[in-house]
């Protein structure tokens, strides 16, 4: 059977789903600042604003997704199942405390420590299966139904997808104009909020890992396709293949992909640390390797937002 077949019928999300997320959020997740500065790109200094979401409650984005999964749910579930290669973990481990509930995530072999240990900080039940985040998916999914559990997805369920979009409202609420953004692409749930929140008028770039390329493979298939992933971002960029919603907003809404080395993901994420005082995980660098590696070239006049998407990271690799 082909990619295309397989694909589900996607439920449409629009603006208003996301501006619904925002007022459910309010007051359960920051707001997070913009940062405006110039980094260095290979002509010289870059004239950029920094979306500093790293700051979100648990070290990321995520948490604004799942805690409005989590509000908008109608089934009265007393626990929650979700597998993840670390992030989602985290914050669906964060959203079931913060709502009384039991959380079990599903993690593969290759879950860093320092994720895990932060799903634990916050309460939930962690298990290992698999080697990869979609053997970890599969198990989720018959775990959820042995339980009678809420199963969340880490990027390919609308509510999760709105809440992530409430970043894009903050941005547009934030900087003058219609800059492009740059976001970080492992399954797609970020990329396609922002999208959705913005709409045709914005201007959406994916930028990922060369090793983890799911939108860019699927942009130039016209559909999902899965691609083999090995990267140093691959414990959060780590999806291996986009999500059928992030497909779906890529085509309406434009999105591009552009692709970067890991070396380049490195580097950025190191001058970030080194210049700002910046901690970031690999994957919360991607976007910001894009102008650095000059993936990205802005055109004159141009500020571009850059979305800093995650924290979790261990400090003893800085």
């Amino acid at each position: 059977m082909s990619d295309v077949a397989l694909t589900r019928k996607v439920k449409r999300l629009y603006r208003s789903d996301v501006r619904r997320a925002r007022r459910l959020l309010h007051g359960h997740t920051r707001k997070t600042p913009v940062f405006h500065t110039d980094i260095q790109g290979p002509r010289g200094p870059v004239p950029v604003t920094l979306k500093l979401e790293h700051l979100q409650h648990g070290g990321t984005f995520k948490v604004r997704g799942c805690l409005n999964a989590l509000l908008q749910a109608r089934e009265d579930n007393s626990s929650v199942v979700l597998a993840s290669g670390g992030n989602a973990g985290i914050a669906a481990a964060l959203a079931s405390a913060l709502r009384g509930k039991s959380c079990t995530v599903v993690v593969p072999e290759s879950a860093p420590h320092t994720k895990v240990a932060a799903m634990w900080s916050h309460g939930a039940e962690v298990l290992w299966h698999g080697t990869t985040y979609a053997e970890a998916h599969r198990y989720a999914r018959e775990l959820a139904v042995e339980r009678g559990a809420m199963q969340l997805h880490a990027y390919d369920q609308p509510a999760v997808v709105a809440g992530a979009g409430v970043v894009g409202l903050e941005i547009e609420e934030q900087v003058r104009g219609r800059p492009p953004v740059l976001v970080a692409v492992g399954g797609g749930g970020l990329v396609a909020g922002i999208a959705i929140a913005l709409g045709l008028r914005g201007r959406v770039i994916g930028v990922e890992p060369q090793g983890a390329p799911t939108l860019h493979a699927a942009l130039a298939a016209g559909h999902p396709v899965e691609v083999d992933v090995s990267s140093v971002a691959s414990d959060a960029l780590g999806a291996s293949r986009i999500g059928d919603i992030a497909m779906e907003v890529a085509k309406r809404y434009q999105v591009r992909s552009l692709l970067v080395s890991d070396d380049d993901i490195v580097m950025a994420r190191e001058y970030l640390w080194r210049e700002f005082r910046i901690v970031v995980e690999p994957a919360g660098a991607t976007a910001v390797a894009a102008i650095q590696s000059g993936a990205y070239v802005p055109a004159a006049g141009e500020r571009p937002v850059i979305v800093l998407c995650g924290a979790n990271t261990d400090l003893a690799t800085l």
